[in-house]
């Protein structure tokens, strides 16, 4: 069995700002798990899940991926900045030039995310959230690829992207010079088998990826927050690993 993206996690000292903003924004329910954690359903109503997790390491500069947010036409676009920003959104300055497209925003937890104009081919018939643009090497996407079963849809000049068979939203990451990483995370992948799966199946997967280039995360690396992880690289009903870039990500285990 391979792993499913189950969730996009994001680390906060508060859930319910973010986890509020998401849920209006994509008018999806947010439901409160057991450790405070806060889940908002499937943008498009398939696919991965937004994760709000508590975690309260100091943020040490922008996420190490954000969203691309598509529009079906120019007035499109400007209504969902406007809804945005009515919920709480700000504009941000990563460096966007005046003649580019896209409007650059951030979230009221500081996520930042993108509001891309119309027409754009890359993110045709990808749904509500086009990509998710990561920071990362060609080696992490190739990574991905296979832990995920997607295909890569994209490798050209050390990019890469990788789209599930079903299709909805890419995964992009953008090659190198790839910032160096100062701290845990706060965005990070959250995996899980199919249901039916159990626990031999879930050992097996966790073996699965580490061959394919993956870590264990131990002695305090891992997801952070209420999910850190212990020397053996699990805890919590997860275990908690590093991509080939060092990022963390986490397996659930079997329900």
């Amino acid at each position: 069995m391979t792993s499913e993206l189950y969730a996009i996690c994001f680390r906060t000292a508060e859930p319910s700002r973010p986890a509020g903003f998401w849920s209006a924004l994509f008018d999806r329910a947010a439901v409160p798990g057991s450790d405070g954690d806060i889940t908002v359903g499937p943008p498009d109503g398939a696919g991965f899940r937004l994760r709000f997790v508590p975690g309260h390491e100091p943020r040490t500069g922008p996420n190490r991926g954000h969203f691309d947010l598509t529009s079906a036409s120019p007035e499109h676009q400007r209504q969902t900045v406007a809804r945005a920003l009515a919920l709480g959104a700000r504009h941000i300055d990563v460096g966007q030039l005046p003649e580019e497209g896209h409007i650059v925003l951030a979230d009221p937890d500081g996520n930042e995310f993108c509001v891309i104009e119309a027409g754009n081919r890359f993110l045709a018939g990808t749904g509500s959230v086009g990509a998710l643009a990561c920071d990362g090497t060609r080696e992490v996407g190739c990574f991905w690829s296979g832990a995920l079963g997607w295909p890569l849809v994209w490798d050209q000049d050390q990019e890469t992207a990788i789209q599930s068979p079903h299709g909805g939203t890419k995964i992009t990451w953008g090659g190198p010079p790839v910032a160096p990483q100062t701290g845990p995370n706060r965005l990070y992948f959250e995996l899980a088998l199919p249901a039916g799966a159990d626990e031999a199946a879930w050992d097996r997967e966790i073996g699965r990826l580490v061959s394919l280039g993956a870590r264990r995360a131990g002695g305090g690396e891992g997801v952070g927050g209420g999910e850190r992880a212990g020397a053996a690289g699990s805890e919590g009903g997860r275990a908690l690993l590093l991509d080939p870039d060092g990022s963390e990500f986490s397996v659930r285990r079997p329900r």
